[in-house]
């Protein structure tokens, strides 16, 4: 795959996910009790045989690098392969990153050095699992001077998305950003193509394009809003790419840039039978692991431990409680009597004795007092944390909670 040349976007402020993103990019983010979010779009890289990667990265960028370097040196330097970060440097102007085009613009010099003949732009706040050769296929056999991945949605959902027109060729015919009365696919009117934010492009239209859209003042520099309208202005080749399994259904794909987004990604991973399966062999998701003990779980006549529908990581003590349908990151701790339901608990959270906690998720290294209460009185969650629209409760890091 020397030919093909991958950048990550991650550099996004992340402000709807805070206070997750309080201390750190969106992408390092942890996800699913072991993981960080970019895990699963380098995951997809390394699996489809991708290996000479560029991360781009901007705001609150110590922890995703200190997690890139200690999880991802999987990749050999003497074969030309690398996944290297690129922080933002103002190489061509006094402006950091100003969207999704120009942080690829600022960095044309790293695409001149490896002369690929494709690019592949993914984000690294996405969670899904994609063979990026299908993409490949696709480009060589419509010569696409790009090609845009998309998944269907169901019509109602796209104030959430940008729209992708399409003719019965998949030929794009026009983008729409989260419209109200949205253009839906050929022959499926409550349908839309809700565009992934992947995009790959022929080296030479990219650099053309990249250099006709720095020079727009009134231009955002973001692919799905800018550029590929003044490609399909100029009659490019523009193709989408369906995102569906074998039944020509939608696989899984989560844009988790929302807190209740993030919260149900996690939730989909404790339903019986998820529809992400961690555990596939084949499909691997890799990540940085640091040394911890196996969990362990406890239980005595006047305290039984029932764990019911959960995730639950390495070096965790749950000692006479109650968990269910929640995910417990490393080194989390339940105390005899505490219940935690419905819940994510970041790495070295403590929930002492006789403590609930519902619908809640509590970031690195909370603790829960002893007999105190999260997401049971509403009025008073309100009053102390941050509420998701929908209710869920949001504890920063290292908060103790009386």
């Amino acid at each position: 795959m020397r030919k093909m040349l991958t950048f990550i976007l991650a550099g996004g402020r992340g402000a709807r996910l805070d206070p997750l993103t309080q201390d750190r990019a969106k992408p390092a983010v942890p996800f699913g009790g072991n993981y960080r979010i970019i895990d699963f779009t380098l995951s997809n890289c390394i699996n489809s045989g991708l290996r000479r990667i560029y991360i781009l990265t901007q705001y609150k960028s110590f922890s995703l690098q200190k997690h890139l370097l200690a999880g991802w040196d999987v990749v050999s330097n003497q074969l030309g392969e690398f996944i290297d970060i690129i922080p933002a440097q103002q190489r061509v102007g006094q402006d950091w990153y100003k969207g999704t085009a120009d942080a690829i613009y600022q960095n044309v010099y790293a695409i001149e050095d490896c002369s690929p003949d494709l690019i592949l732009i993914l984000a690294g706040d996405h969670i899904y699992k994609m063979d990026y050769h299908d993409m490949i296929k696709m480009q060589e056999q419509c010569n696409a001077d790009v090609v845009v991945a998309c998944v269907p949605m169901p019509k109602e959902t796209a104030m959430h998305y940008g729209v992708i027109e399409v003719d019965e060729n998949s030929q794009v015919l026009g983008f729409q950003e989260k419209p109200a009365d949205p253009r839906t696919i050929p022959d499926r009117p409550d349908e839309i193509y809700a565009s992934m934010g992947i995009y790959m492009f022929k080296k030479s239209a990219l650099l053309e394009e990249l250099d006709k859209d720095a020079v727009l003042a009134e231009s955002q520099h973001d692919f799905g809003k800018d550029v590929i309208p003044q490609m399909l202005a100029r009659n490019k080749n523009v193709f989408v790419y369906n995102f569906v399994n074998n039944n020509n259904q939608p696989r899984y794909w989560r844009d988790i840039g929302t807190r209740d987004a993030y919260y149900e990604a996690n939730m989909d991973l404790v339903t019986y039978k998820s529809e992400f399966d961690l555990y596939d062999r084949s499909w691997p998701v890799r990540t940085y692991h640091e040394q911890y003990p196996p969990s362990k779980v406890a239980s005595s006549q006047e305290n039984e431990t029932r764990i019911i529908d959960s995730l639950i990581s390495g070096g965790c003590f749950i000692n006479g409680a109650v968990v269910e349908r929640s995910i417990l990151s490393p080194n989390v701790k339940i105390q005899p009597q505490a219940e935690v339901y419905n819940s994510v608990l970041m790495d070295g959270v403590i929930v002492e004795k006789g403590a609930k906690v519902r619908n809640a998720i509590l970031d690195k290294e909370v603790v829960v007092m002893a007999n105190a209460s999260i997401g049971m009185n509403m009025e008073q969650d309100k009053e102390r944390f941050v509420l998701t629209r929908s209710g869920i409760v949001i504890v920063p890091k290292r908060r103790r909670v009386k």
